[in-house]
């Protein structure tokens, strides 16, 4: 396909060059015998000329949509539509590539109904766009494996070490070269039946808690080394973060939101949108990602020059009774048979 698309371009302009060239030259000699014959020949030339542009035209503009097609594809395989309820959750994502054309990049969430709870993940891989990609399918193609599968966060975070690890390893064999600079921050969220909240970080930043109360950091603990330059520790603190309140929201999100910057270099204000935001009613996940994803647009001037993640998790059905009061968000070591 892409020979026969050069050999028409090159036929085009050959076809219209000669066309030229032979009433130039006919021009400059003189010679006006046959004037209605070299103007007929000439609308030939051009005719067929314009012809074979076309159809190149068109030939470029189908594959153009099937390279787009392609590429849709593979974004909805690597980071899937996100039902609109997930375990009775109002749900809502968007992730942008700082890759121009791009469609997927570094920046990957998910979230799933499990037989332990909602379970959710959020990451971003060192670097962007499409050489984040390979890393970013790793750390995914685990999760929604162990996700279902390991009764324990702490049990997933030992499965996507290892699957990152792995991938390390085939990246270094084949690029013949230590890939010890490739790291993934990413952040694990549990929602048990009962609205117990329970998270693993590594080096990601804390989720939002948007609802009645003041928007606030879901926790404010020490999160872990991200996955890949440093080997996990024998006990993973689980930091438990209360439980989801009714008409709670949580915000989790990549740093490529909050390192955003306007034309002045001043970073993305999240907190205080967010707190703008839960003024409005209600606190849909919609809503609030449409809030969120219109001002930082309008705050980079519609180009991020990083990948972006978003991920909304609404209590919209009150799911879970409410606490008598609200606790301090407490860490706890849970340690590994």
């Amino acid at each position: 396909m892409p020979k026969r698309r050069a050999l028409a371009l090159v036929l085009s302009a050959l076809w219209g060059a000669t066309a030229v060239a032979y009433w130039l030259i006919a021009g400059i000699t003189g010679d006006r015998s046959g004037m209605g014959v070299r103007m007929a020949a000439t609308a030939v030339f051009f005719g067929v000329g314009t012809g074979l542009i076309l159809r190149a035209r068109r030939e470029l503009l189908r594959e153009l949509r099937d390279t787009w097609d392609i590429a849709a594809t593979a974004q909805g395989v690597l980071v899937r539509p996100l039902p609109p309820r997930v375990g009775g959750l109002d749900v809502a994502a968007v992730q942008r590539s700082a890759d121009p054309g791009a469609v997927i990049g570094g920046d990957v969430y998910e979230v799933l109904d499990t037989e332990h709870g909602v379970r959710a993940l959020i990451g971003d891989v060192r670097g962007h766009g499409l050489a984040a990609v390979p890393a970013a399918a790793a750390v995914l193609g685990c999760f929604r494996e162990a996700a279902h599968e390991e009764y324990e966060l702490h049990g997933v975070l030992r499965r996507l070490d290892r699957a990152f690890a792995r991938h390390l390893r085939r990246r270094a064999q084949e690029e013949r070269h230590h890939a010890v600079e490739e790291f993934v921050t990413l952040l694990l969220l549990e929602i048990r039946a009962d609205g117990v909240l329970r998270a693993v970080n590594c080096a990601h930043p804390w989720p939002y808690r948007v609802g009645v109360g003041p928007t606030q950091p879901l926790s404010d603990a020490e999160p872990l080394p991200p996955l890949g330059p440093f080997p996990l520790p024998e006990h993973i603190p689980v930091t438990h973060c209360g439980r989801m309140r009714p008409d709670d929201a949580l915000i989790l999100y990549t740093d490529g939101v909050t390192e955003a910057r306007d034309d002045r270099g001043r970073l993305f204000p999240l907190s205080e949108t967010l707190t703008g935001a839960a003024r409005g009613r209600p606190h849909t996940a919609r809503y609030l990602l449409h809030s969120l994803e219109s001002a930082l647009l309008h705050h980079t001037g519609g180009s991020p020059s990083d990948d972006t993640a978003l991920l909304i998790l609404h209590n919209d059905a009150r799911l879970f009774a409410p606490l008598p009061a609200a606790g301090q968000a407490s860490q706890v070591a849970h340690p590994i048979p």
